[in-house]
């Protein structure tokens, strides 16, 4: 099943908490929450005290992305407040298996993401602890940016790996989907589809999140 993650990114920040409760109503899978620290990408977005405020206006999965230096620090901040999947960079500064323990500790599902320039297979050691692998097609820290379909060789090689050890690993892709990347996304293995502006700012939600689910 093709998995929808509206990110609320792109949401109207002054009111999030009725944006997230409006993407749980047009039919979202997940929802996706860009953490940005200043640091690991230039932009800030919000931390762990926001989540929380926003969690009792769906039930729906939170996605969190954490493009942040020190996920490991902050993991049960982010647990604590309600995330349900934890997913850091590899790029990160925090020990990856370490990191990934832990969040698998606080009862969270644990994710990887690699950005364009890093080799999918850096991921490949730690894909037996994971739930999901995100894919950038996008360099990380802002939106709006143009989909690389050169990412797509990742995602075919990343299932083709996870088909060999019979993994049901979830492939994640974020950045510039719409109605015309989607398809090229979906059939290159991944089957989770972040997407901001697409969602947010179509004038029905609802049928943008089933085109794009395909």
């Amino acid at each position: 099943m093709i998995k929808i993650a509206p990110s609320v990114l792109s949401c109207d920040f002054s009111k999030m908490g009725e944006e997230v409760a409006r993407m749980d109503r047009c039919g979202a899978d997940y929802i996706h929450i860009d953490v940005m620290d200043g640091h690991f990408v230039p932009n800030i977005t919000f931390g762990a005290p926001v989540i929380k405020c926003i969690r009792n206006r769906t039930e729906k999965v939170f996605d969190c992305h954490l493009m942040i230096s020190d996920p490991l620090k902050y993991a049960e901040d982010f647990a604590k407040a309600g995330a349900d999947i934890i997913n850091f960079h590899i790029e990160s500064d925090s020990p990856t298996e370490e990191t990934i323990e832990k969040i698998l500790s606080l009862g969270c599902k644990a994710g990887l993401t690699v950005k364009p320039a890093t080799p999918v297979e850096e991921v490949y050691e730690y894909l037996d602890k994971l739930s999901m692998v995100l894919i950038m097609t996008v360099e990380p820290g802002f939106g709006g940016q143009k989909f690389m379909q050169d990412m797509m060789q990742k995602v075919s090689a990343l299932r083709a790996e996870a088909d060999r050890r019979g993994l049901e690993l979830d492939i994640q892709v974020d950045g510039g989907i719409s109605p015309e990347t989607a398809p090229v996304a979906i059939a290159a293995g991944a089957n989770v589809l972040v997407a901001g502006s697409a969602v947010f700012s179509a004038e029905d939600p609802s049928a943008m999140i089933k085109t794009l689910r395909g």
